[in-house]
């Protein structure tokens, strides 16, 4: 009999070593999530935006809105504009804004007054990626069958930003600030409608321009604080999309300043490219002058 129950304890003592050995084998081949950094980013995903520097009224001795754009195609304007693609890494300028406007964390409008608001699927319109249903003749001629094409997002056709800025002097720290108020997104491209045709559009050689929304910033700003872009020769030192903004870190010309009339640019008064250029350094130099003029004797 103890010969017995011996041999029974020794063959549960053989199942429970067989049995952990093949958890701890299964837990050796669990598959892993793959990581493109050796450890999680969580410094700039905790990170806040750097708080403006309190002001009032009283302090501002001179203020001007101006208008300026943001062309991707500078190299030095790349951070902004890449990835075209959807990657889990990063994400560019124009899909941050565009997640954030469709997760509610960020507000769309119609206009840089920001009034006229938009919602989310109206913004997927602009961008000509809602889905579509198409009717097309059978192949073999008995009626017609219709399908469902999916919308897609072409990012490579976001190639400009408006940026709505208001340039201000403050007495108080004797020091000129400037702080973006809203952001457009532009799409670039050479397509335009043509209804006489089955096809939804119609390649021509014309190049057009539309905008597609405007995002006011400082509510934007916490959105654009969580998400990294791209900073060349180093991955560690990839920073904010906010950080970058708020440091000026991208290139761009004035197409615009506050006027009498509103909504005149300032090729609406100049000639031709080259008068334009030099009346837009004439505005930024200006600008420029409100604080070294306050030391001049």
């Amino acid at each position: 009999m103890k010969r017995f129950l011996l041999i029974i304890v020794l063959l549960f003592s053989s199942l429970i070593m067989v049995t952990a050995q093949e958890e701890e084998q299964e837990k050796k081949w669990e598959r892993m999530k793959p990581m493109a950094t050796l450890f999680p980013r969580t410094i700039v995903k905790e990170k806040e935006p750097i708080e403006y520097m309190p002001t009032n009224e009283d302090n501002i001795t001179r203020s001007k809105i101006v208008w300026r754009i943001i062309d991707c195609r500078e190299k030095m304007n790349f951070p902004l504009y890449y990835p075209t693609i959807l990657l889990d890494s990063r994400k560019s300028l124009v899909q941050t804004l565009y997640e954030g406007i469709q997760s509610g964390a960020v507000q769309a409008y119609d206009d840089e007054e920001f009034i006229t608001l938009l919602t989310p699927t109206e913004v997927l319109g602009r961008f000509d990626a809602s889905d579509r249903m198409v009717t097309r003749e059978k192949i073999d001629g008995n009626g017609d069958t219709t399908y469902l094409i999916k919308g897609e997002i072409h990012w490579e056709e976001v190639r400009e930003f408006i940026v709505k800025e208001r340039w201000y002097f403050d007495r108080h720290y004797s020091q000129l600030f400037v702080r973006i108020i809203g952001i457009c997104p532009t799409r670039v491209y050479n397509k335009e409608l043509n209804l006489s045709s089955d096809d939804d559009y119609a390649v021509t050689g014309q190049e057009l321009k539309r905008k597609l929304f405007w995002v006011y910033f400082p509510e934007a700003r916490r959105v654009l604080g969580n998400s990294l872009t791209y900073i060349e020769n180093n991955d560690m030192a990839q920073i904010s999309f906010d950080d970058l903004l708020h440091k000026r870190r991208f290139q761009s010309y004035i197409i615009a300043e506050s006027n009498p009339l509103n909504d005149r640019k300032i090729t609406d008064y100049t000639r031709d490219g080259i008068r334009a250029i030099m009346e837009s350094e004439r505005i930024k130099r200006e600008i420029m002058n409100w604080e070294s003029d306050l030391w001049e004797y």
